[in-house]
């Protein structure tokens, strides 16, 4: 027999938020859905106050924003990468597939990983680029993967960038050594 009802219905759990982890430059980029295990460079912004990509003759390196929060800490990481180059296919030259629910694990210099959860995949317009949407702050620890996308025009390059939208959903501890 089950016990009477006491009146209130319990409140819905929430789910448990990852803490969030001290500073640490971010080391490698793994997404095994789409078979990437990449290494990474610290980026700052150049003299138009953008974002680089990493240099055109290393297409398996992403670069990350070292002047702004960390993989696994509080506020937004970025992460960029070539999607090809005049050598061919790059790092990203199929971050557009990854799908909603998928993980990207960011590996940082202190042997943890921050484990992301991909919300959304969006393509922009560079010349409409929500700055606000993609890098303004937010109250949970998350992460963008952008690359170049949309048509490509020999002169111009790329019209549009690819946007990776994730979230914080784990952390794990350096790996123990015996």
């Amino acid at each position: 027999m089950r016990p009477a009802p006491t009146g209130r219905p319990a409140a819905p759990k929430r789910p448990v938020q990852p803490r969030t982890l001290p500073p640490s430059p971010a080391r490698t980029v793994t997404i095994r859905y789409l078979g990437i295990k990449a290494p990474v460079i610290g980026l700052r912004l150049d003299s138009r106050r953008r974002l680089p990509a990493p240099p055109d003759d290393k297409p398996t390196l992403v670069g990350w924003y070292s002047e702004g929060p960390a993989p696994g800490g509080p506020g937004t990481a970025v992460v960029v990468g070539h999607r090809d180059t005049r050598t061919g296919p790059a790092v990203f030259a199929s971050l557009e597939m990854i799908k909603p629910g998928r993980v990207v694990e960011v590996r940082r210099t202190d042997g943890r990983t921050a484990v992301y959860t991909v919300d959304a995949v969006k393509t922009y317009e560079k010349a409409r680029f929500p700055d606000k949407e993609v890098y303004g702050h937010r109250d949970r620890p998350e992460l963008r993967l952008i690359t170049c996308g949309g048509t490509y025009d020999r002169r111009t390059g790329y019209a549009s960038n690819v946007v990776v939208f994730a979230h914080l959903t784990a952390t794990r501890g350096p790996a123990r050594t015996t």
